[in-house]
């Protein structure tokens, strides 16, 4: 699917960034991937890092529709990976998190309707499924946006979807390294010790997402089946002898996580290893017999009653 393609990353240099370059340029041929992102000094130590003329990059931003438009003139599949994601930073900076993931989001879909770009595919998260904080809130509205965006496309061949999971094991912002850090200082800090999450390591998000490009035809949101974990597992895994201060929940924070609501469950399909939320209102030629199975009436994929849980010594390998 990505052999011989033309593919534009935003948000190229952040976690889930780096680890889709490293994979496409070591299992595909692409004929260019370009790097979107606003750091300038990340781009170049990337850049160094991999030396391949397959990669270009581009300094820009994403609530800058002309930029965004010139980085995506005869692009084939536009990978949208850039938000502000730090659910503290959202709250505090509201204004911010709304050009970057609503505005950015019109912005992606505008250009590439404008530049003719056949796929286009955005990475969401668990906080999108009854958002308690802006952050999720935010990528809420991107998901409309994306999905709805197939509306405008008439007969353009182009199509628009969405990946939804759980939260990404080491990226910017994971748990892990914060766990870690408390170690070294002699006490971890967890909010509530009933707290579970969806866990997905980065290598099979990004196997996830293209996966997902291949599979698209336009208005699904696909969702990954992963394990839960439980933060006291955790937390045990990474300091075993360290003090544990229970401090109650941050403000918009969950005590526990859902990928799939109740609401969505009946517009959603059941396939092997992923789910489909299909579009409720396609108001574009889609076809809904794409095989799958009906989800039970009133199904949640939630991480407190999910079937697949990591185990201490799981988290211990993945970690390691």
């Amino acid at each position: 699917m990505l052999n011989n393609k033309k593919i534009l990353l935003t948000g190229g240099v952040g976690s889930f960034g780096s680890k889709f370059v490293e994979m496409v340029l070591k299992n595909y041929n692409p004929a260019v991937l370009r790097v979107f992102d606003n750091n300038e000094c990340k781009e170049v130590e990337m850049e160094r890092k991999f030396e391949d003329e397959r990669l270009r990059f581009f300094i820009g931003d994403v609530r800058d529709f002309d930029r965004l438009k010139m980085a995506m003139r005869g692009v084939d599949i536009v990978v949208h990976a850039a938000a502000l994601k730090h659910i503290t930073v959202c709250e505090y900076n509201p204004i911010e998190a709304i050009k970057t993931n609503i505005d950015g989001a019109i912005n992606i879909v505008k250009a590439a309707l404008n530049e003719g770009v056949e796929k286009v595919i955005a990475l969401s998260t668990d906080k999108a499924a009854y958002p308690v904080n802006l952050y999720g809130a935010s990528k809420m509205a991107m998901e409309k946006i994306f999905i709805q965006g197939n509306t405008y496309s008439a007969k353009q061949n182009i199509r628009f979807s969405c990946t939804r999971y759980g939260n990404v094991v080491g990226s910017s912002g994971s748990v892990v390294p914060l766990f870690k850090a408390q170690a070294k200082v002699g006490k971890i800090t967890i909010t509530d010790e009933k707290m579970t999450r969806f866990w997905i390591t980065l290598e099979r998000g990004v196997e996830f997402v293209i996966k997902s490009i291949e599979k698209m035809e336009g208005g699904e949101i696909f969702i990954p089946k992963i394990p839960s974990m439980k933060i006291m597992d955790l937390a045990d895994v990474i300091a075993p002898e360290i003090e544990k201060e229970i401090i109650g929940k941050r403000p918009g924070e969950k005590l526990h996580e859902v990928l799939i609501t109740k609401e969505e469950s009946s517009h959603a399909k059941e396939h092997d290893n992923y789910y489909t939320i299909e579009p409720d209102f396609p108001f574009w030629p889609y076809s809904k017999d794409r095989g799958g199975k009906e989800l039970p009436e009133g199904f949640i994929y939630s991480s407190d009653t999910n079937t697949q849980w990591l185990t201490k010594e799981d988290l211990k390998k993945i970690i390691e």
